[in-house]
């Protein structure tokens, strides 16, 4: 990964790239339809105190992003119990094991109060993680006292708790 957190060039503008709350990218209201085009911009994304920015040695420039940068698209299991790993692919390439490195928390939904859940990937930035890869999140959930939550690399992660 580029070294982002060292670049401090002045601000130069807003990109015109919006992430959807879905994941997909767009350039001026446009989809940006190459998928190697989208994995470099994520390379380059931060976010600062002022939100999203694309970040190069010598530019920053504004990003707007719906809900998470990215999302958790597919998880792999390894082990169980305790010592099992959780380890999500984004839908840019990136491969992340939940544990103390990369937490996975769980926010109420506005409207209907479920769960939803997203993984720390890289510098302050998150993955939503998709429906289909929540309701593997929810086959691999177990109670520790009154929690539900899961576990990864050593660590319990709750969802909520149980009445």
């Amino acid at each position: 990964m580029p070294p982002v957190e060292r670049w401090n060039p002045d601000y130069c503008g807003d990109s015109g790239i919006r992430i959807a709350r879905d994941g997909s990218w767009f350039h001026q209201g446009e989809p940006i339809r190459r998928p190697a085009l989208v994995r470099l911009f994520s390379t380059i994304l931060r976010k600062d105190d002022e939100g999203f920015m694309l970040v190069t040695p010598a530019e920053k420039l504004s990003i707007a992003v719906e809900d998470a940068p990215f999302m958790a698209v597919a998880m792999a299991i390894l082990g169980e119990g305790e010592s099992q790993c959780l380890t999500f692919t984004t839908n840019v390439g990136d491969d992340v094991t939940a544990g103390p490195n990369h937490g996975l928390r769980f926010v109420p939904d506005a409207k209907s109060g479920a769960p939803v859940p997203y993984l720390h990937v890289r510098r302050g930035l998150e993955a939503k993680v998709a429906r289909p890869v929540y309701y593997q999140l929810v086959e691999r959930a177990v109670m520790r006292g009154k929690d539900l939550g899961v576990w990864s690399d050593k660590n319990f992660f709750v969802m909520g708790a149980v009445p």
